[in-house]
């Protein structure tokens, strides 16, 4: 039989994400797939970066956390087609989380308006939820 966790243990596993990276998290999007694991060097070219709102994520519900507030990049440092993220702490340092991106409705990780960057277009996120396991 499989682990399951309760939806409490899931949740307060969620929020403890955040607490961990911390308010002022920061966001690059870049070109290319994403590295082998978080402790891996980064790959690929930074088109957007964005520090995120201080409470970036909302409070975790029946095991599942979504973004809070707006998550853009009013002008993007590159040109290239967007293909993963990563999170990193607020020295932008650390990289906490990374997946993959798509546009919205694309079933990416991480979904974009627009997964063509232009160096300085506005670049915003419309869709992210982190999930938790064991169900």
């Amino acid at each position: 039989m499989a682990l399951q966790l309760s939806v409490a243990v899931r949740n307060a596993r969620l929020d403890a994400f955040e607490t961990t990276v911390g308010t002022a998290a920061v966001l690059r999007i870049r070109t290319g797939a994403p590295p082998s694991n978080c402790a891996t060097a980064d790959a690929g070219t930074v088109l957007a970066e964005a520090t995120l709102p201080s409470d970036w994520m909302a409070g975790a519900s029946n095991g599942s956390k979504a973004l809070s507030g707006t998550w853009q990049d009013a002008s993007a440092n590159a040109s290239g087609t967007a293909a993963h993220f990563r999170i990193y702490d607020a020295a932008g340092t650390t990289c906490h989380l990374q997946g993959t991106v798509s546009a919205t409705g694309g079933g990416g990780d991480m979904e974009l308006n627009n997964v063509s960057i232009n160096s300085t277009q506005t670049v915003t996120i419309t869709s992210f939820t982190l999930t938790d396991a064991n169900a």
